[in-house]
């Protein structure tokens, strides 16, 4: 199979908790208190497992910290793919907003410490 995707997949191994989740047109999901657990990031975007049913096109608020670096990224992260793994859990696949292009360093690095 062709790989599609603009940037590198990089494994990772993060927890986050989504508080809300908001749309364009002011729809706001409030006290949601999701927790994920980020299995993969890239320049583009991250993918994540949760025990959440969370609604595609809905978008959150990310804190994101990899490796040792000091560096965070506090992006906005968009919901665009969910697939049902059975168990209750389900794979969800997100892609970053408006992330500055000048921000690619961190992914350079993070990259390099996984070597």
């Amino acid at each position: 199979m062709v790989e599609k995707r603009r940037n590198k997949r990089l494994k990772a191994e993060l927890s986050l908790k989504i508080s809300s989740l908001f749309k364009q047109d002011n729809v706001l999901v409030r006290d949601l208190n999701a927790p994920i657990r980020v299995i993969d990031i890239s320049k583009g975007g991250i993918g994540f497992t949760s025990k959440s049913d969370l609604p595609l096109g809905f978008y959150f608020n990310a804190d994101i910290q990899l490796g040792d670096d000091d560096a965070s990224l506090y992006c906005v992260v968009k919901i665009i793919r969910k697939e049902d793994q059975g168990d209750e859990t389900y794979l969800y696949g997100c892609e970053m907003v408006g992330l500055a292009p000048v921000l690619s360093y961190i992914f350079d690095n993070y990259e390099k410490s996984l070597k």
